[in-house]
């Protein structure tokens, strides 16, 4: 059907032209049919004839919601553009669900397509977390957490189930929305009132669906390991317990999945070692443990707790790597010469003893600040450090060299008390140490993929695609405006081009409007059965090995390098078995990772706001971080971004000018844009919605900067000034007038 030459048939044309003419097989083929019409896979027409949706002018794909009532269709087929719906064409569709759109021609705003919801194929949603609130003792409504879905949810009076006013209630489903008719739904679970302590990440955990409590077939079987190596299991192993191991990660962390190792050899290049626990060898491929850890796809790291892949039995047992115990994993030893490049390099099962368990800000107090008690304390340990961060820095110059983009955001650490209470938001420093290890695993990611790649066995790779050509060219049209410019065409662009204007761009005031926007034009990373390199590393070959506890495409890689290292060949079933399954594996653990990341986003957002809850009125620096048409947004030193309101600039008449992203005075010629650094009071903060509200105070001129300025940002000559003044007056006796009409 696919095929250009196909013309949709009637289920009699297809029977015949399949040679289908027993009665059992007529009755299993209409089975198929009617299965992947169901799905959305092929469509049939009116007149009864079978084809699939992209040759009958339809979309299959997911429909994201948004707070205003509209949504787009995100379509199944990568790099197709998303589809924008009307609030009247949804037709009953709501965020989440599989539906199947029909293009109405034309594309919306010159970027999108327009399109109308025929068909809801699956429901995205069966339960909403959200407030319950009763208008009336007899019936009652929820409004929902999730701005996606703008309508209450109507709770008939035998639905409530005990909930009251204000309280935070898990919602089933039971009708959904219609042209007539709201959604309807049942009281399940109420987990108490929206102000109480820790019912916010609550919601946020049942809001994503996030599995909190392991299923008892799933505890039962990791309480059946051992929390000890038994020495019959080093068999086939390689003993590295006599090397210099140690493990870098953050002071909270428990599960800890690699190690390394770096050493001298003697032609004078690096032997770095990069192992990582051998999860793959408890968890068995088709068990209890393997079932959950596919469908949770990944650990979930909210600001007061984690919500595991694995059970912490294993997570932070007998899979993390603690240190001065023996753990079975997988190790790439890799040899580098003093460019940086991998000259050989040997992957097998081994067993290891960590000599100490450091930390980010250990490694970097002893590199960078030179701190006596660390060394002191860590002496034997200081010349591998010192040798690791020569290492790293020379991966980075080689990576950095042959283009890899590096983006230089921020990162937030919330620190919450006993009863989930913000008490301090500072940001993530990226020091030495987080450098390190990010370019260790980097590197053996790469050695691994490129391995396998080339030995053409079934694997999962992390691939980052070409940007798409139309979203890149609108990005180089907006940087014009900034006076900068990117070599070579949006069709063939290379990734250095891009880490050029980032390097470019670096400390000026635009920094952080144009890493971002160049950020929006790229495509997502995610998993794939397929080698297609990775745009964003400049890599050929990569994918993700190093993090099987809290990964699970790390775990699928694992299971496979273990079938090929201890089994004498690969069989053709299980070749097969695995082409068949990991598209599937890849589309899954994407999936989740979406989720994970939206979780982790929405609980920051939470916390933050209810931090500045007590800080309403108080005076805070910062920088403009965008700029609308509606206002300005603000980043606090903190991290935590707040808006000004255009309608709070009263000291003047405020335009945007969508080519600059700035906002400029009519009568003041002020001018406000990106990176400008301001002073802001809190004014108000919105839980419900994490949003902080500001006012400004005051606006820092810089040395270079002109007072008065055109609305490109240029300085103006006194007549410049007058003749823009007389401009504004006659615009605003105009529109007295049109307002007296």
């Amino acid at each position: 059907m696919q095929k250009q030459a196909y013309k949709p048939m009637t289920l009699q044309e297809l029977l015949e032209t399949f040679g289908v003419e027993e009665d059992e097989d007529r009755e299993q083929f209409q089975r198929l049919l009617a299965g992947m019409e169901a799905e959305g896979k092929i469509v049939r027409t009116r007149s009864k004839r079978y084809g699939v949706p992209e040759r009958l002018n339809l979309v299959r794909g997911t429909l994201q919601g948004h707070p205003k009532g509209f949504g787009f269709v995100v379509p199944d087929t990568p790099g197709k553009p998303d589809v924008f719906v009307h609030p009247n064409d949804l037709n009953g569709a709501m965020d989440g669900d599989l539906v199947l759109a029909r293009l109405q021609g034309g594309k919306r705003d010159g970027l999108r397509p327009e399109g109308e919801v025929v068909r809801i194929l699956k429901r995205g949603r069966t339960f909403v977390v959200g407030t319950f609130t009763s208008p009336s003792r007899h019936f009652g409504f929820v409004i929902p957490d999730d701005r996606r879905l703008p309508a209450d949810i109507f709770i008939p009076p035998e639905g409530r189930n005990g909930a009251k006013e204000g309280q935070k209630v898990v919602v089933q489903l039971h009708h959904y929305p219609d042209a007539r008719h709201s959604a309807e739904g049942v009281v399940t679970e109420i987990l108490g009132h929206k102000d109480d302590p820790g019912v916010d990440i609550l919601s946020i955990i049942r809001k994503y669906q996030l599995p909190e409590e392991f299923p008892e077939d799933v505890l039962r079987e990791a309480e059946q390991i051992p929390e000890t190596i038994d020495p019959k299991e080093l068999e086939g192993r390689r003993d590295l317990r006599d090397r210099t191991l140690v493990t870098i990660d953050g002071e909270d962390a428990k599960d800890l999945d690699d190690a390394v190792s770096v050493e001298r050899l003697s032609n004078g290049h690096f032997r770095l070692g990069v192992h990582i626990a051998d999860v793959s060898y408890y968890v068995k491929e088709g068990s209890a443990l393997d079932r959950e850890a596919y469908r949770r796809g990944c650990s979930v790291y909210l600001v007061d707790r984690v919500i595991p892949m694995l059970p912490p039995r294993l997570s932070n047992g007998i899979c993390s790597l603690n240190p001065r115990v023996d753990r079975l994993t997988i190790t790439c030893d890799m040899e580098l010469n003093e460019q940086g490049d991998v000259v050989d390099y040997n992957i097998y099962p081994s067993v290891i003893r960590t000599r100490e368990r450091m930390t980010y800000d250990a490694v970097k107090r002893i590199l960078v600040d030179e701190d006596p008690e660390l060394i002191e304390r860590y002496e034997p340990l200081v010349d591998d450090f010192r040798l690791m961060a020569r290492l790293a820095r020379i991966l980075r110059q080689r990576r950095m060299k042959r283009g890899a983009i590096d983006f230089n955001f921020s990162e937030a650490k919330i620190k919450v008390d006993d009863r989930g209470k913000p008490v301090e938001i500072v940001r993530r420093p990226r020091t030495i140490a987080e450098s390190l290890i990010e370019e260790f695993m980097l590197a053996a990611n790469e050695t691994v993929a490129a391995h396998f790649a080339r030995a053409e066995i079934p694997f999962l790779y992390r691939i980052h695609e070409k940007p798409d050509t139309e979203k890149l060219q609108s990005f180089f049209e907006f940087i014009t405006h900034f006076g900068y410019s990117v070599r070579g065409q949006a069709d063939k662009i290379r990734p250095r081009a891009l880490q050029q204007l980032l390097e470019e761009i670096e400390g000026k005031p635009e920094e952080t409007l144009i890493s971002t926007v160049m950020l929006r034009s790229m495509k997502q990373a995610r998993y794939a059965a397929e080698c297609l390199g990775h745009f964003g590393l400049a890599a050929r070959y990569y994918t993700h090995f190093t993090s099987p506890i809290r990964r699970y495409p790390d775990l699928m890689i694992h299971r496979i390098i273990r079938e090929v290292l201890t089994e004498e060949f690969f069989s053709p079933q299980r070749i097969d078995q695995l082409n068949a399954q990991l598209p599937e594996t890849a589309d899954q653990a994407s999936k989740r990772e979406r989720i994970a990341i939206e979780a982790e986003r929405e609980t920051d957002d939470l916390k933050k706001a209810e931090f500045m809850m007590d800080r309403i009125g108080e005076e805070f620096e910062g920088l403009i971080s965008s700029v609308t048409s509606f206002g300005i947004f603000v980043e606090l030193e903190n991290t935590v971004e707040g808006m000004v309101h255009v309608s709070y600039m009263n000291d003047d008449y405020y335009h945007y000018d969508e080519e600059t992203y700035s906002l400029y005075g009519e009568r003041t010629g002020k001018v406000y844009r990106i990176g400008d650094r301001v002073k802001v009071r809190v004014t108000g903060v919105n839980i419900d919605e994490h949003k902080v509200d500001f006012e400004l105070v005051s606006k820092e001129e810089k040395e270079d900067e002109p007072a008065k300025t055109d609305r490109r940002g240029r300085r103006k000559g006194k007549r410049g000034r007058l003749r823009e003044r007389e401009d504004g007056k006659r615009k605003r006796k105009k529109g007295k007038r049109k307002k007296q009409k």
